[in-house]
């Protein structure tokens, strides 16, 4: 398949075109859908626009932008005539957004209306051109005056390479500053067609979008990959809160979602749990393993019905899901899956369909992709991952020091994940390398699982384990509004009694986590976060903040 298909951007979609020009391509929910040839009568409109705004192969142009159907318009505009994408994530500040680009050089930039208030405290001098994304007008331009016109056509013909740079996406991550990764159309390309071939998709599915395109998760597998699949994408328009995507799920019935464990997590806690075990008998049948497994299939159609019913393919990925969550997905018979990816490499690398995932893996490597573990344990086979594929990134964005320490000499990539294969070399994710705390007789301890113990306590909404003076320290953020529900009718003033509740939970929590761990990872403290953690875009914990 590599050596029929030239894996560049506009190539694949020249065939999406071919094959399904009439079908849907995008949509807001509530709306009616454009068709991929309407796309593409809108792309090469603003490519034409693009040109007369100077515009040229190889300049930088930015998207700060919620999800929409002009964002991929623009995406693909950008990137078909040879421009690179800088994709902003929304939840950017202004002087993220400033460095960025100031750093990249951006060119031109594409705003929602919501973002124009953080573009007022940023100082650019590279940035000429800054376009409104719902319309395509002209918000700021030093040069000659240029509107847009749905009616024009590109006047020149670009030829694009396969290795050219076709994005720069820059990350905070969640151990240090922003870096900007260079993906190319071969990088991207490559993986959109790796992710079809671990869950079969065609022109009948419809994806709904609830994860921002600028991360790399979302812009491949629910962008590019609905496009060679000539599938449909449903935008919501609004924050993914459950007032708006209950019944957007209801209106759309889509066959494929993309998440992040966060967001199953939070419904299974607040939502099913709470439901199973609101009487005492249905907390006394849950204990007992086969009336578990049944009530936990009842949930599980519930749970269908309310994604819509008609859902094939609930993608999970950009951190580790829960074990408990996992086991009542599984025997719920939801149709989840795992995957396993970075910004680095486009970002899938190892993944599953639902008929073939395995408590907490993220299943075999993806096709044309080589997955080792480096150096591995003697004991437990557990090492450093490291990776070589066509979907490997080109390197960091005007940092070859910082590209050197991550890539060997010999071309592979180091994901700085901690990993073990099994007999059929399905891939079990044990943690980030920076986060491992060494014990004080040299013992590995992973704090992901000591976390993922915690956040199954009861009132627990998420935790971080943490040393400090080298001593386990658990942060933990309770769900202060849930215990307050629960003791609403006292007399006694509420909050002193939430203040004394939570001091109860805290150690109640490190007796329960103690009495579960292995002697090294027992920990010292317990201590209360009243705020949620900042967070990155995939939803997971910014560590580097509170170690």
């Amino acid at each position: 398949m590599q050596d029929k298909i030239c894996l560049t951007l506009p190539s694949l979609f020249s065939e999406t075109l071919r094959k399904y020009s009439g079908y849907n391509a995008f949509a807001w929910v509530g709306q009616s859908p454009v068709t991929y040839l309407e796309v593409s009568i809108q792309i090469h409109a603003l490519i034409g626009f693009l040109q007369k705004l100077d515009i040229k192969p190889q300049d930088k142009v930015a998207i700060l932008s919620t999800n929409m159907p002009e964002w991929g318009i623009a995406f693909y505009a950008v990137t078909f005539m040879g421009a690179v994408a800088i994709p902003l994530l929304p939840d950017f500040s202004s002087s993220e957004i400033e460095n960025i680009l100031n750093h990249s050089e951006t060119k031109a930039l594409f705003i929602s209306k919501g973002m124009l208030p953080k573009l007022m405290e940023v100082k650019a001098d590279g940035l000429l051109t800054v376009i409104g994304i719902e319309d395509f007008s002209t918000i700021e331009h030093k040069g000659e005056n240029v509107n847009f016109d749905p009616q024009s056509i590109s006047i020149n013909n670009y030829h694009v390479e396969e290795q050219q740079l076709a994005a720069i996406i820059y990350t905070s991550g969640t151990t240090g500053n922003p870096k900007g990764v260079m993906l190319s159309h071969k990088n991207i390309a490559s993986n959109a067609l790796q992710g079809k071939g671990v869950q079969p998709i065609d022109e009948n599915d419809r994806f709904l979008s609830i994860l921002p395109l600028s991360h790399t998760y979302e812009n491949t597998l629910g962008l590019i990959l609905p496009m060679i699949s000539g599938s449909c994408v449903y935008y919501l328009g609004k924050p993914p809160t459950a007032s708006v995507l209950l019944p957007a799920l209801q209106e759309v019935k889509p066959t494929m979602m993309l998440t992040v464990p966060m967001i199953i997590e939070k419904i299974y806690r607040t939502s099913i749990l709470p439901a199973l075990k609101k009487h005492w008998y249905g907390r006394l049948l849950y204990k007992i393993p086969v009336m578990r497994q049944q009530l936990n299939v009842l949930a599980g159609k519930k749970l269908m019905q309310t994604f819509g019913g008609e859902l094939k393919f609930f993608g999970i990925g950009g951190a580790k899901l829960d074990k408990k969550v996992e086991e009542f997905l599984r025997e719920a018979k939801f149709p989840y899956a795992i995957g396993y990816g970075l910004t680095e490499t486009a970002p899938l690398l190892a993944g599953v369909n639902p008929q073939t995932s395995r408590l907490q893996s993220t299943g075999p490597a993806v096709v044309w992709a080589d997955l080792k573990i480096n150096n591995p344990d003697k004991v437990t086979g557990e090492g450093e991952i490291w990776v070589k594929g066509p979907n490997v990134m080109k390197g960091y964005y005007k940092d070859p020091t910082l590209t050197a320490e991550v890539m060997s000499e010999d071309g592979w990539f180091k994901t700085g994940d901690l990993g073990v294969f099994d007999n059929d070399n399905y891939l079990y994710i044990k943690g980030r390398l920076k986060t491992i705390i060494i014990g004080a007789n040299g013992e590995n301890i992973y704090p992901e699982e000591i976390e993922s113990m915690i956040n199954n306590f009861q009132h627990v909404l998420e935790s971080l384990v943490v040393e400090k003076k080298g001593k386990l320290v658990a942060l933990v953020h309770f769900n202060q509004q849930e215990i307050e529900e629960k003791y609403h009718s006292l007399k006694d003033d509420v909050s002193n009694y939430v203040e004394r509740k939570t001091e109860e939970l805290e150690k109640e929590l490190q007796h329960y986590i103690n009495s579960r761990v292995n002697k090294f990872s027992r920990v010292q403290t317990v201590i209360s976060q009243p705020k949620p953690f900042q967070k990155t875009p995939t939803q997971k914990i910014k560590r580097f903040l509170y170690t």
